[in-house]
């Protein structure tokens, strides 16, 4: 039986797409998608597959707290088993990781624990790096600090541009992101 997920992103949605894509190989049923963007591209996508999905602007709340009871609620009702963030653009609290504690997974475009943060690609090519690459890892109270469950390495070559260098991250993501998902569903971390 498939493990209920949600997917919560901020962007243009390919790897949720490509989540969904893979869904029955990886073992998981996308139960909703949660974004923090009323024009988030991602939208479009979910409704493609005809999969709920749910905005929660932060704006529209009084407190952080607020914001993530809304969804902490939401996932319940979906009876959500793990949370799988595909560029969801948040910190989220202790209060919400402790809400789906080992059951959070995030996709990072850098080998951490280099270049943590929004801008892992960008901030790997400005610095000159040879190798960067891929994380998927556990969600903890820390930035882009959990514990890793994947990593692979994308080489830098002289003629890469950053567009050349994004797309081999992309492309990466896309390999590993449902590999590592499907290792952690079945215990094999």
């Amino acid at each position: 039986m498939a493990v209920k997920v949600a997917v919560m992103a901020s962007g243009g949605g390919t790897n949720f797409e490509n989540l969904v894509n893979h869904s029955e190989e990886i073992g998981i049923d996308v139960q909703i998608l949660i974004t923090d963007r009323g024009d988030a591209g991602v939208i479009r996508r979910a409704e493609k597959f005809a999969i709920p999905c749910r905005t929660f602007e932060r704006r529209d709340f009084d407190s952080k707290a607020a914001h993530e009871r809304t969804i902490l609620e939401t996932l319940r009702q979906y009876e959500v088993e793990y949370v799988l963030l595909a560029g969801f653009m948040r910190i989220l609290s202790s209060d919400f990781i402790h809400a789906y504690e080992r059951r959070i997974i995030n996709l990072h475009p850098s080998l951490l624990p280099a270049f943590k943060g929004k801008q892992g690609i960008e901030d790997a090519y400005d610095y000159g790096v040879k190798v960067t690459g891929v994380t998927i890892h556990f969600v903890d109270s820390g930035i882009d600090t959990g514990e890793i469950i994947a990593q692979e390495p994308v080489l830098i070559g002289e003629n890469d541009t950053f567009e050349t260098l994004e797309n081999n991250i992309h492309a990466l993501e896309h390999a590993l992101y449902p590999q590592a998902i499907k290792k952690v569903i079945e215990g094999v971390e």
